[in-house]
């Protein structure tokens, strides 16, 4: 490569999200990747194709996603005509989730952070507890040294989300992969709310990363899909072997959609920060609500790790999920999202528009009442992702919403 060429990884991230992985189509010169929606390819001889024999196994519009966020995200496996790269993209988070698992044996033992996603916990504990006898302690890693009490001689793998859903607790990610390389244990990072933009976890050492591509990476609430990515060769090894026979891929049409969403992440992210941030300030002040979790706000008990670990551009920023808890009980709660118009009462997250919803009801329902008290979710706690119209726009609409209570 000419030297006055920089290579893709050499890009700011801003730049990286627009061209990582990629270039021009070598037939015709489209900037953008085509959807290649071939299931199958010509082969010149009985096993003599040109890199690609089955869609579910190799697809080039699959290839260039995943080399894109691969790079996005910091893996240095990421050469362009190898599919040894370090991004895989499934047909959604949940099965992103579900072939990482299967880097663990039938009986090992997981330490999964206590408050995640609901469909995580749901096929940890309903699924792979009874399938492969997994056994997982849910632990509160707010404060990394509980890992070590919680290690078994199975142990081979820390599972992490931070900030959490819902309740937007941090988990320091420094302090994690400290202990697991200690204990050689696999460390993932569910880092789909913060995204590579704010936060960068296989810089900081994690082994591989989880995205539910469905959220901040697509960006327009059109698509469903999952990413991994890994830095190390011998898990990207086993990782693309599993993707094959498994065969949960996402789909070229899919990729196509979130290789697209990516390109504008870096401008997304900025926006989604700034309304956050002035909608948690007026959240905080306002009477009808009881307390305001927001990372960016001093008020959150892990503000000093967010301005370390959170940082868009060199400065802390804290990303675009808020979440509150009204005064009231469930009578309240109902009456507030009856009311909103602009903001979209429904499940997802991560979208330009702007969308809240109950995670008691809706998407946390899966976990056990008891749990959800244990961990704060409670009929008052509703959960909001900021999306980038107006954000005195959106303030209108929560001011009225909340005036209704």
């Amino acid at each position: 490569m000419n030297a006055s060429h920089p290579s893709h990884d050499e890009l700011q991230l801003d730049s990286r999200v627009i061209h990582g992985g990629q270039r021009p189509d070598p037939t015709t010169g489209a900037v953008m990747p085509p959807i290649y929606l071939s299931s199958t390819y010509a082969q010149r001889s009985p096993g003599e194709h040109q890199g690609f024999e089955y869609s579910r196994s190799h697809n080039p519009t699959r290839y260039a996603l995943e080399r894109c966020i691969a790079t996005v995200e910091g893996s240095r496996l990421n050469e362009v005509q190898d599919v040894t790269h370090g991004g895989f993209a499934f047909s959604s988070g949940l099965a992103a989730t579900a072939t990482c698992l299967e880097l663990l044996d039938a009986g090992d033992h997981l330490i999964s952070m206590d408050d995640l996603y609901g469909g995580t916990y749901r096929l940890m504990t309903n699924v792979r507890e009874r399938s492969m006898n997994l056994k997982v302690s849910y632990v509160d890693l707010t404060d990394a040294s509980r890992i070590e009490s919680a290690i078994t001689d199975r142990t081979k793998m820390i599972w992490v989300e931070t900030p959490t859903n819902p309740t937007l607790k941090l988990v320091d990610l420094e302090a994690v992969v400290a202990i697991a390389r200690k204990h050689n244990l696999i460390t993932v990072c569910d880092n789909t709310f913060a995204t590579p933009i704010l936060q960068r976890p296989l810089e900081i050492g994690c082994d591989i990363v989880m995205h539910s591509a469905t959220k901040y990476l697509g960006g327009h609430s059109d698509v469903i899909g999952g990413v991994l990515i890994t830095q190390r060769p011998e898990l990207a090894e086993k990782l693309r072997y599993m993707q094959n026979a498994i065969g949960s891929v996402m789909s070229a049409f899919d990729s196509y959609l979130v290789l697209r969403g990516i390109k504008t992440l870096a401008v997304r992210v900025q926006r989604h920060c700034e309304n956050a941030m002035k909608i948690a300030q007026w959240l905080e002040a306002n009477p009808k609500v009881e307390r305001v979790v927001y990372p960016g706000l001093q008020s959150h008990p892990q503000y000093e790790l967010a301005q370390r670990q959170m940082r868009l551009q060199g400065q802390p920023a804290a990303g675009g999920m808020i979440t509150i808890f009204l005064k009231g009980g469930l009578k309240e709660s109902r009456v507030f999202l009856e009311n909103v118009s602009i903001f979209a009462l429904a499940e997802s997250l991560g979208g330009v528009e702007s969308l809240i919803e109950h995670p008691a009801i809706m998407t946390h329902a899966s976990v056990p009442p008891e749990t959800r008290a244990t961990l704060g979710i409670s009929d008052t706690l509703v959960r909001i992702s900021v999306g980038i119209e107006h954000v005195d726009d959106l303030i209108g609409d929560l001011d009225r919403a909340l005036a209704a209570v």
